[in-house]
């Protein structure tokens, strides 16, 4: 790029950044009044980004990975926004060197991506273990360490092999539990010698909510009123779903322990996704709600984890189809977690809907007799985003770690996710010059760093993502990235989100954030320099023109 371009690219990022920091309440967004700094998180902290498989990886075929059921699910036409697919993706199977090396320019320390099942073990346990897998992950895990970023690895986010979706309807049935330990196994086998991180299994909550109450994701089961599925029964199954993971997850942690654990050195845990909750009214009965709509999103994965049951807000409104754990299970899930992952992203109103009339499926156990929303008397909670029930609401971050920090003990916790997706009516060339992202990190950081003043445990934040992706229904129409993809040429390139986390990461300083340096680093720095592969967009350029 001529000089005078990349100076002209400089400055038009030094005026936006400015003319957007000029008001301390820009586009309506919750921030501070001032920049969130590095200093203020403890110096071994892990600051990273988060990718998953099958929504950068593609190469869906490749040197003997088996079919998935995204690779199934995706092909069906109407089952994904236009029909797309994640048979590319990010082509991070073939590009995954490139990505390191710009996940290196932001100058993160950690890195978490997850294994594709169907890669490592294409059959399950009812074939052979995949060496073309190995192979791809070690060259991940390596090149990571080679730059000095710790791997931060998930063995399970919602892909899996097809095979045991058609032999035994996969979550459904306690046979997974087993199919699950062996891909566990495997991997503390072939990549714990050098992975120190692990999360078992993403989301278990959302998974369930995702696949077996909307019927949104494979394998598309839902009831009314919550959908209306072919097949499905949305008070029962979610129950049963969950409760096969985690007994999944517990006897991969037995097994990690007694085997794995006093040799590698590593720790493990599970990422649970949770809103923040505010009642709807103040009134004392949606004050009960906010506890059941916290109770029924992140208690329901980590109570058993860490006291061995579900949480008592289940409990008290006990059906007969809320599984119980064994004396034995029980034993080996109570406090079978090193640490907890934490994926937040926006807060909603909580209603109560045992005294209260409900609608859209509030009254059901399922959903823990409570109605959520963004909406109270006519103004939302927060600016809205490119996601449904998504909004901007920072404070929820501080309240979040907060709560999940006195619920369980002041245990360690990672926040594995964390971003921002525009509207999807945003103009082509405001995604590039994400400012509204960046408001997003700065605020929500923020609000992380009073948590950790206050005495939250927090060692870790993951912005999600390092790049736009297959973001599941919504395709690749909604983008958290702190890198545009062009869908084309697979070319990445940083976004103005990019260039204020790369500075963040670089000024551990307590001095005054110096905005000049932010727009012009200095050349020398490792931090800043830039891809031989990133291509740097003029100020004006169209998404298809990048």
């Amino acid at each position: 790029m001529p000089v005078n371009d990349i100076i002209h690219v400089s400055l038009m990022f030094f005026v936006v950044y400015l003319l957007v920091s000029s008001t301390s309440n820009a586009e309506g967004f919750e921030i501070e009044s001032q920049d969130v700094r590095r200093f203020e998180f403890p110096d071994n902290f892990l600051f990273g980004t988060a990718v998953s498989s099958y929504q950068v990886e593609g190469g869906y075929l490749e040197d003997g990975k088996g079919l998935s059921n995204w690779d199934v699910f995706t092909h069906i036409p109407g089952n994904i926004k236009n029909n797309e697919n994640g048979d590319d993706a990010d082509d991070d199977y073939h590009l995954f060197l490139e990505d390191a090396e710009i996940a290196q320019s932001l100058g993160v320390n950690a890195y978490r991506f997850s294994i594709s099942w169907a890669r490592i073990l294409p059959r399950g346990r009812f074939g052979e273990v995949n060496p073309g897998g190995i192979k791809f992950y070690n060259k991940i895990i390596d090149n990571l360490l080679l730059r000095g970023i710790e791997p931060f690895l998930t063995i399970h986010h919602f892909d899996l092999p097809q095979e045991l979706e058609d032999r035994y309807g996969a979550w459904l049935s306690p046979l997974m539990q087993d199919d699950f330990l062996l891909l566990a196994e495997t991997c503390f086998k072939s990549f714990g010698d050098r992975v120190k991180y692990w999360t078992t299994i993403n989301e278990p909550n959302v998974f369930a909510e995702m696949s077996y109450v909307r019927g949104l994701y494979p394998p598309a089961h839902c009831s009314p009123p919550f959908g209306n599925c072919s097949v499905g029964n949305a008070d029962i199954e979610p129950l049963i779903v969950v409760h096969n993971m985690l007994l999944a997850h517990g006897k991969a942690v037995k097994l990690y322990r007694e085997r794995f654990q006093s040799k590698q050195g590593g720790s493990i845990g599970l990422v649970v996704q949770s809103h923040m909750y505010e009642p709807l009214r103040d009134v004392e009965s949606d004050r009960q709600a906010v506890n059941r709509a916290l109770a029924f999103t992140g208690g329901w994965v980590l109570d058993p984890l860490v006291f061995g049951d579900y949480p008592p807000e289940m409990r008290q409104y006990h059906r007969s189809e809320l599984p119980r754990f064994s004396s034995e299970e029980t034993e080996y899930m109570k406090g079978s977690i090193d640490f907890i992952g934490l994926n937040h992203y926006s807060t909603l109103y909580a209603k109560d809907c045992i005294h209260s009339p409900c609608v859209l499926g509030g009254d059901h156990f399922i959903r823990g007799f409570t109605f959520t929303t963004g909406e109270r008397d006519g103004t939302l909670i927060g600016e809205p985003t490119g996601v449904e029930r998504f909004y901007v609401v920072p404070r929820g971050m501080e309240k979040i770690v907060d709560h999940v920090s006195k619920r369980y003990n002041n245990m360690p916790i990672y926040v594995t996710e964390n971003g921002y997706c525009p509207p999807l009516t945003e103009a082509a060339p405001n995604l590039l010059h994400d400012v509204n992202r960046v408001h997003f990190y700065n605020g929500y950081l923020a609000a992380l760093a009073r948590a950790i003043r206050k005495g939250a445990d927090v060692r870790g934040y993951f912005a999600w993502s390092l790049m736009d992706n297959f973001e599941w229904a919504g395709g690749y129409s909604s983008t958290f990235g702190l890198y545009y993809v062009d869908r084309l040429t697979m070319n990445r390139t940083p976004k103005l989100s990019a260039k204020w986390f790369q500075h963040f990461l670089a000024n551990r300083s307590s001095a005054r954030f110096n905005r000049q340096r932010f727009v012009n680093p200095t050349p020398k720095s490792r931090r800043v320099r830039k891809s031989k592969y990133i291509v740097i967009a003029t100020t004006n350029a169209n998404a298809t023109d990048v």
